[in-house]
């Protein structure tokens, strides 16, 4: 009769616990979630306000009402990182944000309502804000993007990833408004491209092979610029002295 009646108590003892604990669960998930309760980690060049401005929620707003999805899709897109991941919390009570931030790998420039916008580009062609890049590092680019482009993205990055298996020293990237592509390289000058990205790559091995025979003669003659907008045609083109 004892240890029933003790088991009794721990099963009673149990209950109010349980009871107690999610009366308080319940509480926390329909609390207000505040500017203060928003803890971002991965960056320091972002805050609890930008989270709040770049994206479409109302703060403060109940912690269960929180759409994460949304709201890490957002920030993404807002304000150019590579990944976000946000969580609700109850202890600590809040909204946890991770940013992973993209890595400038060369500086970029567009056009927006006639006007230039600065900026950098990273290792997939994303347009990366100045207000969001991290300073440190930032004097060892060596690559100039003109006229970027949502458009242009993939080409950007196919030639990025292509530069890491060549031996060239791309230093300007320049795209017209109507898509042309100019490419500038440290020791062959100018190279037109023109409007087919899909033999960005094919052109880019040419390119290579050009620098690789001219590099042989120790660049001997002076090249002023290179058409290989038909890469099974290319024209050089060389100062006359």
């Amino acid at each position: 009769m004892k240890n029933q009646k003790k088991i009794k108590n721990r099963t009673f003892s149990f209950l109010i616990s349980f009871l107690f604990l999610t009366s308080l669960l319940s509480i926390k998930i329909f609390k207000k979630v505040y500017l203060q309760d928003i803890r971002i980690t991965g960056s320091e060049l972002i805050s609890q306000s930008d989270v709040v401005n770049h994206s479409s929620l109302k703060f403060p707003i109940r912690l269960i009402f929180i759409k994460t999805n949304l709201l890490e899709k957002e920030l993404k897109q807002n304000l150019s990182l590579e990944n976000v991941s946000v969580n609700r919390q109850l202890f600590p009570f809040g909204l946890k944000v991770y940013i992973k931030k993209r890595i400038p790998i060369a500086y970029g420039e567009k056009i927006i309502n006639e006007e230039r916008v600065l900026g950098f580009i990273d290792k997939n062609g994303i347009f990366i804000s100045k207000d969001n890049t991290d300073e440190k590092n930032l004097n060892k680019l060596t690559i100039q993007v003109y006229g970027w482009d949502e458009k242009f993205k993939k080409v950007l990055s196919e030639i990025f990833i292509t530069l890491d298996n060549y031996e060239l020293e791309i230093v300007k990237i320049i795209f017209s408004p109507d898509g042309f592509l100019t490419v500038e390289e440290k020791d062959l000058k100018t190279i037109f491209l023109g409007f087919k990205p899909d033999l960005i790559n094919y052109q880019l091995q040419i390119i290579n092979n050009i620098k690789k025979e001219f590099k042989k003669n120790s660049f001997s003659i002076k090249i002023d610029n290179i058409d290989l907008t038909n890469p099974n045609k290319p024209k050089i083109k060389v100062f006359k002295p």
